[in-house]
């Protein structure tokens, strides 16, 4: 089946080639049982291509199943995946099939497969070299005869730098690797896409198509859309749905395209490291907070070496503790100032002890206990505070043993 026939049958639309040459992998694949990873940012429309997969295959009759590993907790997910025994944790009253159980014989499509825990990503690197799996609660190996295909949009080579995700399992997921182009680099299909999704909101709503005059197509063209094929999707039924003309001209259109500034770093092979440029900005800002108030703390102890007169503004300020310094509002802080006095005035301050943690494990776990401290344990708060996933905070969460 040629690449034009793929697209009307399962209703991709666009001309671009790095989005053919991704089909044409795809399909090429399709009739082996190779595992394949999809890579692309959020909102690129990977969900398309493990569709294509198994529809081309020879497990096109067995069942297909997609997983959304970042939506289930990760106290569940084992059991999600390869079932449990009758009595294997509080609630297991009676036995169940997990979803490599269940979909033998077909394919399961493992997405945002990089936020798999790690004791996870050990249960399914087993499964991709023995065809084998355990129950959750049980010691008993079974067997399984399934077509693994997994995306994700981070940057998976950083996650396993980082730790955060298994190399071999990597490499083993990485057989046949597979890139869904973001939709600023298929520009010759904004305007098409756009089309559609102003089409189908017509006929939802009952109202005529909107349009874009020239200098509006100009502009939705040049736009970076970091939300991708789902953004354009949401644009273009806001402006059917509000809009009273139904030619959108560019000043109109720019009410609804967020600002290149504001926008959101999108996620994938060219940006998926979204989530730890967040961490190091956080990082780097405590760091700067920091240098400030070691300035401080510099010019109270030189002035003291000198025998000169002491700001009693800048004085007090360390007396009471006020510098900013990661970890003083709850917990031992990673920069520790002991300060020695004679008397009640500040003024009579002997000497003062600066010691300094370096370590970035100990910044990200008192950025952590501080975003918690900050929205009250909300987890889902803390980790948009941290600009990272809420799975991400939970696992760090355990591994910092900050319960």
């Amino acid at each position: 089946m040629n690449v034009q026939a793929i697209k009307q049958r399962f209703g991709i639309i666009g001309g671009s080639p790095l989005l053919d040459r991704a089909i044409e992998v795809a399909a090429q694949v399709a009739p082996t049982d190779l595992t394949v990873l999809i890579t692309g940012e959020s909102g690129s429309g990977k969900e398309v291509m493990p569709q294509i997969v198994h529809q081309l295959s020879a497990r096109k009759h067995g069942p297909y199943i997609a997983v959304n590993c970042g939506a289930i907790p990760e106290g569940t997910i084992d059991s999600e995946l390869f079932g449990h025994e009758k009595g294997s944790f509080t609630g297991a009253h009676e036995a169940r099939k997990g979803y490599f159980e269940v979909a033998n014989g077909g394919t399961i499509f493992l997405d945002e497969v990089g936020e798999l825990p790690l004791n996870t990503q050990v249960r399914l690197l087993r499964v991709l070299e023995t065809g084998e799996f355990i129950r959750v609660g049980s010691s008993k190996a079974q067997k399984t005869d399934v077509r693994v295909v997994a995306a994700t949009n981070v940057e998976m080579l950083q996650a396993v730098q980082r730790g955060s995700f298994r190399e071999d399992l990597y490499y083993r997921l990485n057989t046949v690797p597979i890139h869904v182009p973001p939709l600023r680099d298929r520009k010759e299909d904004i305007h098409l896409l756009f089309r559609k999704f102003a089409q189908d909101a017509a006929e939802r709503y009952r109202m005529p198509a909107v349009t874009l005059s020239p200098d509006a197509l100009q502009l939705l063209t040049a736009y970076r859309w970091p939300g991708n094929v789902r953004q354009l999707r949401n644009i273009a039924e806001q402006i059917s749905v509000i809009e009273q003309d139904r030619e959108i001209d560019a000043a109109t259109l720019r009410q609804y395209l967020p600002s290149e500034s504001s926008a959101l770093v999108p996620v994938g092979a060219n940006g998926g490291e979204a989530a730890s440029i967040n961490e190091r900005e956080l990082l780097y800002k405590v760091l700067f907070d920091m240098k400030n108030d070691l300035n401080d703390l510099k010019a109270l102890v030189h002035g003291m070496m000198q025998e000169k007169p002491l700001d009693p503004a800048l004085v007090r300020k360390v007396y009471d503790n006020e510098l900013l310094l990661p970890g003083g509002e709850t917990g031992t802080p990673p920069v520790r100032i002991s300060m020695h006095e004679h008397h009640d005035d500040p003024q009579d301050v002997e000497h003062a002890e600066v010691e300094e943690s370096l370590s970035l494990q100990d910044k990200e776990k008192e950025l952590i206990r501080k975003a918690l401290t900050k929205h009250r344990n909300r987890r889902k708060a803390a980790a948009q505070e941290l600009g990272i996933s809420e799975r991400t905070l939970y696992r760090k969460i355990k591994e910092y043993g900050l319960n």
